[in-house]
């Protein structure tokens, strides 16, 4: 059974190459965008439009409120199973995302890890809303190895480290004892255009977001009961846009930040799926002819070898 996995920074085209292949080659896509797996969160994340699917099944989008959340090993399991029916069917699954710990955890497996503490997890909420920054600073006390490999600003997974650490009071498990996806050729395609191109077009997508509709959906988010507190709030772009519907920053100020963080994520996409060897680099967008092309008689190749 064959498995196609398509990676690279955000505003690189994923989408659109995922779609190509799956007319081509009978496929379904799996998200693996942390983010695309929330309802009602769809313009700030770049979410293909059901009407714009092209009839192609499309799995593990719109499955979470946003009061719930996945953690890395949730997300791995659910996706296994979907990747188990489709592959059932015969068809060729194609996971698309640029959630790095999501693919890895999908594709290698977790250590055995304790569940979710949410009495923890209130403590440790509250613990960085008064002083932030605080997680990371004592996750590295605790877990100097763990935390050199997450980013400061990456609460998420510095609260998820400091959770298993705290409940076990051992040191993380090391990643020999995961238990990798077995049974599959995974094809992995990973999209690198050039850069100054794509900071361009993430500054236009940014500008176009909060031009058609990115304020309007918050608007509807909160009227609809949310908060703002939780998790996917915290997106580049819905922040933005929260601090300026609670009039704490203009709307071109809400659009530098977003272009700038969006930027600087997209930099550390790269450098997450660039360790990995395995991945088959395209140097162009996912929606270039040309890039579309080389990706055909590559998993052509590999299917028919």
């Amino acid at each position: 059974m064959f498995l196609a996995t398509v990676v690279g920074p955000t505003g690189s085209g994923k989408s659109a190459l995922a779609l190509c292949l799956a007319q081509q080659f009978e496929g379904e896509i799996v998200n693996c965008d942390s983010l695309q797996l929330y309802r009602g969160f769809d313009i700030g994340t770049a979410k293909t439009p059901p009407g714009e699917r092209r009839g192609i099944p499309h799995h593990l989008f719109d499955v979470l409120t946003a009061q719930e959340s996945y953690s890395a090993g949730e997300y791995a399991r659910e996706a296994r199973n979907v990747i188990a029916e489709i592959a059932g069917r015969g068809r060729l699954p194609i996971v698309v995302g640029g959630t790095g710990f999501y693919l890895r955890a999908l594709l290698e497996g977790l250590p055995e890890l304790p569940g979710r503490d949410e009495r923890l997890r209130q403590r440790l909420v509250e613990r960085e809303r008064l002083r932030p920054g605080s997680l990371h600073r004592l996750l590295t006390r605790l877990e100097p190895g763990a935390a050199g490999r997450i980013h400061t600003n990456d609460v998420q997974k510095t609260m998820r480290a400091l959770e298993v650490r705290l409940l076990t009071q051992q040191a993380l498990p090391p990643r020999a004892e995961a238990q990798a996806l077995e049974g599959y050729a995974v094809i992995k395609l990973g999209l690198d255009p050039d850069r100054a191109a794509l900071q361009q077009r993430l500054e236009d997508r940014t500008r176009a977001m909060f031009a058609h509709g990115l304020l309007d959906e918050v608007r509807g988010l909160l009227a609809a009961g949310a908060t703002g507190t939780a998790k996917p709030f915290e997106a580049l772009g819905y922040k933005q846009a929260l601090m300026h519907l609670h009039g704490e920053i203009t709307l071109e100020q809400a659009v530098e930040s977003t272009t700038v963080e969006t930027r600087q994520y997209a930099k550390r996409q790269r450098t997450w799926f660039r360790r990995d060897s395995e991945i088959r680099w395209l140097n162009g967008f996912g929606d270039d002819p040309e890039i579309l092309a080389q990706v055909t008689q590559s998993v052509s190749a590999v299917r028919g070898a």
